[in-house]
């Protein structure tokens, strides 16, 4: 069985959130998707649950985490290219989102990233599988 993997995500703000990530030319699977949380879809089978916090508040007792003032994930995502790194980055920073860190190149691997409106901080890299040190 192929698995799938959703990181559920508290958010603030529905309508600007989605806004934020429709303007890095992602979609939401309207199926799943109303006022309370938004099924983003990343690649085939892997996806972020946008959720409202008091609705994500219902899935947990523990108190939220503000990802503005500590990190709670890094979420990593692949692009095929340097260019889609920069390209990513540069989309979220003019819809609002920030570069938490300057980019990285680790000569087989360039990484970058932005925090979304609510915070939380997504790497962004490319690597070049070929020219990946091999293990020690």
């Amino acid at each position: 069985m192929l698995r799938q993997i959703f990181v559920n995500l508290p958010i603030k703000d529905m309508a600007r959130s989605q806004a934020f990530f429709k303007a890095l030319g992602l979609k939401f699977n309207p199926r799943f998707t109303n006022e309370q949380g938004a099924s983003l879809e990343i690649a085939e089978n892997i996806y972020a649950m946008l959720l409202v916090e008091p609705f994500f508040q219902g899935f947990t007792k523990l108190p939220l985490c503000d990802a503005r003032k500590a990190t709670e994930v890094l979420i990593a995502l692949s692009c095929d290219s340097r260019e889609e790194v920069e390209d990513m980055v540069r989309k979220a920073v003019a819809a609002g989102g920030t570069t938490p860190n300057e980019p990285k190149d680790y000569g087989f691997m360039y990484q970058h990233g932005f925090a979304d409106l609510d915070g939380h901080q997504w790497e962004v890299f490319y690597m070049n599988m070929d020219a990946a040190p091999a293990q020690m």
